[in-house]
């Protein structure tokens, strides 16, 4: 089966808890699951953008969605307690979204026990001496994931059908986002089906297996 880039944001998102703290293209830096770790330092891309990862200030993603009024109980009641030693399942990444001259924060909130998106969150700079940040994207669909696509922030939540397990979803819905003036503006958006197969492989309305 293949996909398009764009499409595998939700299985991304998977990919970077595990993988911890990686240097991304795209002026992006992305962290797994928050922890104590110290933050790397030094340049991750030389791609032009409006602000600089490598200049970016580390958050306390946990924190930051505790105090946050947007946040539902439901998310928050998941960072009560980390998943396994100090791990929250929370997946961090800083990228250049809204034009901030600081790089903006993109959250996403994943279940301990399969790592399903159960919110994400985009936090901008808040300019002046005070600092501190402005939750400016909000999404608490099941199975949603947030991630950074040739600098827009896209939005992928995976479909189910009844009777679909966890594991395998039918498809998958992917909403990109621009930044206009303050906020967010969905754009292009699609959804993808994916193929289900039979006991023998055979792939429903394929034309596979048919004689005349």
């Amino acid at each position: 089966m293949t996909r398009g880039g764009a499409a595998t944001a939700g299985v991304a998102a998977v990919g970077l808890l595990l993988a911890g703290c990686n240097p991304g293209g795209e002026g992006v830096r992305s962290e797994g699951s928050a922890s104590s770790t110290p933050a790397p330092k030094g340049p991750v891309s030389s791609s032009p953008s409006p602000a600089s990862t490598a200049d970016y200030k580390k958050v306390d993603a946990v924190q930051l969605l505790k105090d946050d009024p947007k946040v539902g109980p439901m998310v928050k009641k998941s960072l009560y307690k980390p998943c396994a030693a100090d791990e929250y399942p929370v997946e961090v990444t800083y990228a250049s979204l809204t034009g901030s001259k600081s790089p903006d924060v993109i959250v996403n909130v994943m279940t301990c026990a399969d790592s399903v998106g159960i919110g994400s969150y985009v936090y901008r700079k808040r300019s002046g001496a005070k600092g501190g940040y402005d939750n400016v994207y909000t999404n608490e669909q099941p199975s949603v994931s947030a991630a950074v696509n040739k600098g827009e922030l896209e939005v992928s939540k995976q479909t189910y059908d009844t009777g679909d397990k966890v594991c395998c979803p039918s498809g998958e819905d992917v909403m990109p986002y621009r930044w206009e003036g303050s906020r967010f503006v969905e754009h292009d958006g699609y959804h993808t089906d994916y193929s289900k197969t039979t006991v023998d492989g055979a792939t429903p309305d394929d034309g596979t297996g048919s004689e005349g």
